[in-house]
């Protein structure tokens, strides 16, 4: 029969996209994992595969198209003998391809597999392609016990191949991943007719909000409103680490290798989210996950927008190899080239404004993340030295915006004073 090609969620927040390129035209003859089409979502390019075989009956969309919903009918894929335009007879087929494009995000994993279930309870018609047929006569199973996982619960290859180890188990997962992601936050403030009124003869240009922007502004939005935010304040003398970080770079220089002070705050993040193992947590909605890695996420700054890519096991890592991983990440994060698990977990985070000569700032907790630690600049201070003298030193303040559903006061006051403690003491990180 022919099937809808439906719009993927290619990242957890992606609620619509942008499809960019078509890989295909129609009468092309695809299999299972062949590259479809390039489409651009919130954060990234990236490729979508075909998860069965068939004929490129019919594109729906044209490649450039922007807002494309999740689970909108994107192309028609048919069997031999077989047109596009027979899908349109197929009972249930109408409201399976509207209900995606009225749904909210969070109902369409639940409608998905709906179909499926009374196409086997009455004896109707069992919908399935050819290559699951062939593999589930091979193996001698009953295809009205699969649960399909395709379009309007098509049983197609995946399905057959592990209904012997997991049956259903690979449908149920998909409803279960997506419950827990969060609508869109509810606009607030006046609407954009009503600003676009108050600004009427004034020159401005309008610049189109693209899926990223769209994306930061609903999760900063909502994680801002629905966060109990609370922050802590240190400043951290540097001294110490400038002088042991120029003797390594020293003596890295023929590998090639440079650290950055950046490097050394990973690590001290790292390191201190072991000391204070409580504080390595994320908020899940009903309880909390304690973690035992340490995956510190980094804030990089691209056109447009952000990412977050996550370094794991960063307690586990030299300095050196936490500072090639970073080039490396924030190389094709501003490429938006990575891939969603790059840029997905982590308990923590950092961002640093340093660079561009700020002091101090709050930053926002980036859910489920526990914490958020902003770095400003490095800055020549007069201090108060042990002895009581009067010195100078280059002094960095940080502040640290903890979820307070996770971290109470002390324990966040433990976490920063262990981040302090690795940064004044460097050569501790690396014992």
């Amino acid at each position: 029969m022919p099937t809808e090609i439906l719009m993927p969620a290619l990242s957890p927040t992606m609620e619509e996209g942008t499809l960019a390129k078509w890989l295909v035209k129609e009468g092309d003859t695809v299999s299972s994992g062949d590259l479809l089409a390039e489409i651009e979502t919130d954060k990234a390019t990236m490729e979508f595969e075909a998860v069965d075989e068939g004929i490129v009956g019919k594109i729906l969309i044209a490649e450039g198209t922007e807002g494309v919903k999740v689970n909108t009918p994107i192309a028609v894929m048919i069997e031999d003998g077989e047109s596009a335009d027979d899908i349109a007879t197929e009972p249930a087929a109408a409201p399976a391809a509207a209900a995606p494009a009225d749904a909210a995000p969070v109902a369409s994993p639940v409608a998905a597999p709906a179909p499926a279930a009374p196409a086997a309870a009455d004896g109707g018609r069992l919908f399935a392609s050819p290559l699951a047929r062939r593999i589930a006569a091979d193996k001698g199973l009953d295809l009205t016990q699969i649960t399909g996982s395709g379009p309007r619960g098509r049983i197609v290859k995946a399905d057959v191949e592990t209904a012997a180890a997991k049956p259903a188990a690979a449908p149920a997962a998909a409803p279960a991943a997506s419950a827990p992601t969060p609508a869109t936050a509810a606009p607030t403030g006046p609407s954009a007719d009503m600003v676009a009124r108050m600004y009427e003869g004034r020159d401005y240009q309008e610049i189109k909000l693209d899926g990223m922007r769209k994306t930061i502004a609903a999760r900063l939005t909502e994680a801002k409103q629905t966060v109990p935010h609370f922050y802590l304040r240190r400043d951290i003398k540097l001294d110490a680490l400038l002088k042991f970080r120029s003797q390594l770079n020293k003596q890295l220089e023929p590998r090639g290798v440079k650290l950055s002070v950046n490097d050394f705050i990973i690590k001290a993040v790292a390191n201190a989210l072991q000391a204070v193992p409580q504080a390595n947590a994320v908020w899940a909605g009903d309880r909390v996950l304690q973690l035992k890695p340490s995956d510190v996420a980094v804030a990089v700054a691209i056109e447009g927008g952000l990412f977050t890519p996550v370094l794991q096991d960063a307690d586990m890592k030299s300095l050196s190899a936490l500072s090639s991983e970073m080039k490396d990440l924030a190389k094709r994060a501003r490429d938006r080239k990575l891939a969603p698990h790059e840029y997905q977990g982590g308990s923590f985070a950092i961002s640093n404004l340093g660079m561009f000569g700020i002091d101090n700032f709050d930053a926002i907790v980036n859910p489920p993340h526990a914490g958020i630690l902003a770095v400003g600049s490095g800055v020549k201070k007069p201090v108060v030295g042990e002895d009581g003298e009067l010195t100078v030193a280059t002094v960095m303040s940080v502040t640290m915006s903890v979820d307070h559903r996770v971290i109470d006061g002390a324990l966040g006051a433990n976490l920063l004073k262990a981040i302090v403690d690795n940064l004044e003491n460097p050569m501790v990180m690396l014992a």
